[in-house]
């Protein structure tokens, strides 16, 4: 437990700062296009850091990427807490999406290479999306009961160093697991190749739905134009139907492409909903945290080490909150909502129209 504890409080609170932000976003830059570029500066930093992490956990071990990852997700805290000017949170952002790439991918690596993955990792995701519910909830509350816009950013970033220092005492072993055998840095990037084209159809599952999570989120305040605890709420239902999907999905073994070709289908249909009412939230929600889950429990049998997987997943799913928001707010300023909703439909429809091309259906060593 104490070298889980860590991973688990770590990456709750590294998800509760980066939604911090969310319900306040008009605060900080005016127009879809600005808000939705800071959003996406994150997904951004942690989009450029997610593949290499996973490179280098198989290389020199997951627990200094994780210290680091921590590390500058205090430091970039500090400096969202005194920004001054829209340039200045997006650099902000961008560092804090640096900490998040270096994280998330180290912490999975090291939690999915258990023989306990499903159930680890099951908690690992439930704890990551319950940290965006309580960094929307609790921002909203807390700018409702002390009408500043910086008290989540400024909660968050303090509790953040809890984790920090509970990661010196975890035991820095050498990257990889007992029994497997050692590979040179050559064999590491063939092997990172072979999932890569092997898995393609996973990988763009993964950017769009995911990315479609992203793009709703970013949309959302000026969309409704309710006020951020309202806001927080609102978005909060995604989350939730998330967290209960993963939990529910991490117990069962769900095929990957029939699983995530109905959910994206659906999903489509959830965006939909999600124009005219506020509970299509839940139905988008608990489709990405069933896909998400068993997308991982595939690939925590696809190979030994799981660097280099989890590097690409969550490129895919990084690449994927970084681009759609943005791409989402440019279409919702110059051509309206209901385009902007049609086009994160497609994307959904997009996914099932492809995924049948995915070679997931065999788990195989590469060579």
């Amino acid at each position: 437990m104490r070298a889980r504890l860590p991973l688990f409080l770590g990456v709750f609170l590294v998800m509760a700062l980066s939604n911090a932000i969310v319900p306040v976003l008009p605060s900080f830059a005016a127009g879809t296009t600005a808000q939705g570029a800071i959003f996406s500066a994150y997904f951004l930093g942690a989009f450029l850091l997610v593949l290499p992490a996973g490179y280098l956990a198989d290389r020199v071990g997951e627990v200094p990427l994780i210290r680091a990852g921590l590390l500058l997700t205090c430091v970039s805290g500090v400096m969202l807490s005194v920004a001054a000017s829209p340039a200045l949170v997006l650099a902000a952002r961008l560092l804090e999406g640096f900490g998040a790439g270096l994280f998330v991918p180290a912490s999975l690596a090291l939690l999915n290479a258990r023989a306990d993955h499903e159930r680890m990792s099951g908690y690992f995701m439930a704890l990551l999306n319950l940290g965006l519910l309580v960094g929307l909830l609790g921002t909203g509350w807390l700018v409702l009961q002390w009408g500043g816009v910086y008290a989540g950013i400024y909660l968050f970033t303090v509790a953040a160093f809890i984790p920090l220092a509970l990661s010196l005492g975890m035991r820095r072993g050498a990257a990889g697991q007992a029994g497997i055998p050692a590979e040179t840095a050559a064999a590491t990037l063939d092997r990172l190749k072979w999932v890569f084209s092997s898995y393609f159809w996973l990988w763009v599952s993964a950017v769009l739905i995911i990315g479609i999570t992203g793009a709703l989120t970013a949309l959302h305040p000026e969309y409704t134009d309710l006020p951020p605890d309202l806001v927080s709420q609102e978005i909060a239902l995604m989350n939730l139907a998330t967290i209960g999907a993963i939990l529910v999905t991490s117990h069962a073994s769900l095929p990957p492409v029939p699983t995530i070709r109905a959910a994206a289908v659906a999903m489509a249909c959830g965006v939909a909903l999600t124009f005219f009412s506020v509970w299509g939230f839940l139905i988008v929600g608990w489709l990405a945290g069933m896909v998400m889950i068993s997308q991982l429990a595939f690939l925590a049998g696809a190979s030994a080490r799981q660097g280099v997987l989890m590097g690409l997943f969550n490129t895919a799913s990084y690449g994927g909150m970084t681009l759609l928001p943005f791409f989402a707010g440019v279409i919702a300023e110059y051509a309206g909502f209901p385009a902007a909703f049609a086009a994160i439909g497609l994307c959904a429809l997009l996914v099932a129209a492809t995924i049948g091309r995915c070679g997931c259906k065999v788990k195989a060593e590469s060579p």
